[in-house]
């Protein structure tokens, strides 16, 4: 009986781990300007992505546009807060936090924060927005109801991408340094610090709130699985280069790296400690950032169409294609059956 069970075990275990993900619709948004943070609202089944000027909001079931805060100068990440009805965006180009109405998206207040406010979260056991500020090498905290600054924490290197575990404590990479702070949200202060290598220069990152595991998405092709009660990296799988945007679904065990090369790289959880790469769907080139939604189990990777690099030149001296006009687009992926 139970080399019966063991022979069933290995005859399902790898099918569900080989479960394809393919494209299965694409929504055309267009519109002009950059994109950073690919945020879901699984309530809502709502996306907000940051768009140069704007933060745009869109129906995850039909592509459609509901609405967009404007006044942002440099929009990256953004956060909800449900309890309040108000939402947050970083505006970079202003060092500044923007708070909006959830409902009609719009601009309630703008509270500064410190240079290269980029991602943005919100942790509900403190109940607090937490901005990173690249340049600033900082986080900047305010209160979700009125916006206002509480203060700004120095986190010793620049920081990306963060999450909130959900017991008081909020993550974050310093992707120069190849680290991964940990922040006392209540306290307010950097409490423990830990390498990320051989994952360089981590950016995104996701969690799995249930084995206490941190993903960091690293530039160097890389993605390193931290223990977060040890506060050291246990595993690294390869990924695509150039990450941005990373996401875990527990309900398949799969985590999900989103990459300028045009990948879409999923790696298995087969343990706490043991990951494979399972699959890297093709996307589109600069397919770099993306979002999750755990309810639908949807990824969602925003792309557009570029034309020819130009010759490098003062206006343009790191050589970027043009995004051309009309072309942005969402890709929804989804796992086979």
């Amino acid at each position: 009986m139970r080399r019966l069970a063991a022979v069933i075990a290995l005859a399902v275990t790898p099918s569900v781990a080989a479960a394809q993900y393919q494209i299965t619709r694409t929504f055309t948004l267009g519109g002009d300007g950059s994109w950073d943070y690919v945020v879901p609202d699984p309530p809502h089944h709502r996306l907000f992505i940051g768009r140069q000027n704007r933060l745009m909001v869109v129906d995850e079931n039909d592509g459609k546009l509901i609405g967009e805060v404007m006044g942002i100068h440099g929009a990256h990440g953004a956060a909800i807060v449900d309890k309040t009805g108000h939402g947050f965006a970083t505006s970079s180009d202003d060092s500044s936090i923007v708070m909006f109405d959830l409902t009609t998206f719009k601009v309630l207040g703008r509270t500064h924060a410190a240079e290269d406010a980029d991602a943005i979260i919100y942790d509900a056991p403190s109940d607090r927005v937490f901005s990173f500020n690249g340049d600033a090498h900082s986080a900047t905290v305010v209160e979700p109801a009125t916006g206002k600054l509480v203060t700004n924490i120095p986190l010793g290197g620049k920081p990306e991408s963060g999450v909130s575990v959900g017991d008081g404590k909020v993550y974050v990479n310093i992707t120069d340094n190849s680290e991964v702070v940990e922040i006392d949200a209540k306290a307010m202060t950097v409490t423990r610090r830990w390498s990320t290598l051989p994952c360089k220069q981590p950016v995104s990152m996701a969690i799995d709130r249930a084995h206490s595991r941190l993903f960091s998405g690293c530039r160097s092709g890389v993605m390193a699985v931290s223990d977060i009660k040890a506060g050291k990296v246990v595993a690294t799988a390869p990924i695509g280069s150039g990450n941005d945007g990373a996401a875990f679904d527990p309900a398949t065990g799969e985590a999900f790296f989103s990459n300028v090369d045009g990948t879409l790289t999923i790696v298995h959880q087969d343990d706490a400690d043991k990951y494979h790469v399972v699959q890297n769907v093709m996307t589109a080139r600069g397919g770099r950032n993306m979002g999750l939604d755990p309810e639908t189990h949807r990824v969602f990777v925003v792309v557009a169409k570029y034309g020819p690099t130009p010759d490098s030149s003062a206006a343009n001296p790191r050589r970027r294609p043009p995004i051309l006009p009309g072309s942005f687009s969402i890709l929804v992926v989804e796992r086979g059956r």
